[in-house]
């Protein structure tokens, strides 16, 4: 797994998990060992499907769960046995938690009470915070005479209001529809960047997760599989899991033959060969499966050559308007796919049934155990 290895006053550490265990049964660990280091200002996304770990990271993170073993640390303070509302730390649940017999600016203004902040100061807070979330014309409204966009920007008001040194969010789009959830995800991203705050986010949704983020952990069976910022997470995944979960993904299920440097060449059952980079470090002889981008694949025009030429049967068109998303069969493998463009002449005369090559890009196709 890939973590920083800069030492925290280089890198101004906001948030230290060291050896953090969590089980709820004394035998299950839903957290393995968990060492992770967050960075003051960034916005990191835990992510992962259900009963990864990820929520319950950050339920020990608010104070909501405490560790089994390990320690947590904000700003070098140890956190394990710290009550919620005495840890700096705003929150933003799925449900947005709204107390629905309250106005807009009292729900807002009730973290500030809890914290005993005088009354001329708490309305000048809570002007802020709804102004900053687009908000400010509603404080006398109920949350029940809002949308779920609207709710939603108020429970980041009141997360925001009392100036936490960081704001912890736990899949806090998945009420809304797909259009609202993709412009909210733009908005929470411009906040983050005009505020500086640290975002410590948690979603199953990985396009949500690379949209927004500047670095992601990537979670399964309670551990980290990788960490990495969006681009190279997305680029180079360090596991099949990573290569699966993150995006769009083709795979190929082979035996190394030969090893060059970095790199190896797999062949297939049916006697194919493909050059790829040697991800996992396997030796000749080793079962392995190549994992490849469908963007990361042409096909090769009538008489080409190319180092990873790979004969394939058109087996479906599918069309997605930016983009026709054509789906290939071939021998004792799983069905590949590969996105070609409206403008992409190789979509001349394609049909069902059409006998091609692809041309796989070997310094894009990663070879996992």
């Amino acid at each position: 797994m890939e973590q920083s290895s800069t030492s925290g006053a280089e890198r101004d550490i906001l948030v230290e998990f060291r050896g953090v265990q969590k089980t709820y049964d004394g035998e299950n660990l839903v957290v393995k060992h968990l060492d992770l280091n967050i960075e003051r200002g960034e916005f990191l996304t835990l992510l992962g499907p259900s009963g990864s770990g990820k929520t319950t990271c950050l339920m020990m993170l608010a104070g909501f769960e405490f560790p089994t073993g390990g320690e947590i640390r904000l700003d070098g303070k140890l956190l394990n046995k710290v009550p919620p509302h005495k840890r700096d730390i705003g929150m933003v649940f799925q449900n947005y938690a709204l107390f629905p017999h309250m106005t807009v600016g009292q729900n807002v203004a009730y973290p500030l009470q809890v914290r005993k902040v005088e009354a001329g100061a708490r309305a000048e807070k809570v002007k802020r915070a709804l102004d900053m979330v687009q908000m400010g014309k509603f404080a006398d409204r109920y949350p029940a005479q809002l949308s779920g966009g609207q709710q939603q920007r108020i429970a980041l008001a009141r997360a925001l209001v009392f100036d936490p040194k960081l704001v912890l969010m736990d899949e806090p789009l998945g009420a809304l529809d797909k259009q609202l959830r993709e412009r909210m995800q733009l908005e929470l991203k411009d906040l983050h960047q005009r505020l500086g705050v640290t975002f410590v986010y948690v979603t199953h949704d990985q396009s949500e997760a690379l949209t927004m983020s500047d670095r992601v952990a990537v979670f399964e069976h309670g551990v980290i599989q990788q960490l990495a910022a969006v681009d190279r997470l997305y680029e180079k995944p360090e596991n099949q899991f990573v290569a699966g979960f993150i995006g769009d993904n083709n795979r190929f299920a082979g035996t190394v033959e030969s090893l060059d440097g970095g790199n190896c060449r797999l062949r297939l059952a049916d006697g194919s060969v493909l050059a790829g980079v040697n991800a996992n470090g396997l030796p000749p002889g080793h079962a392995a499966v190549a994992c490849i981008r469908p963007e990361r694949i042409a096909l090769l025009a009538p008489g080409a050559g190319a180092v990873n030429a790979l004969p394939v049967t058109v087996s479906g068109l599918i069309y997605f308007g930016d983009h026709v998303r054509v789906r290939c069969a071939l021998p004792q493998q799983e069905d590949c796919f590969i996105k070609l463009t409206l403008k992409d002449p190789a979509l001349a005369g394609l049909a069902v049934g059409t006998q091609v090559k692809l041309d796989i890009d070997p310094a894009h196709l990663r070879v996992f155990i």
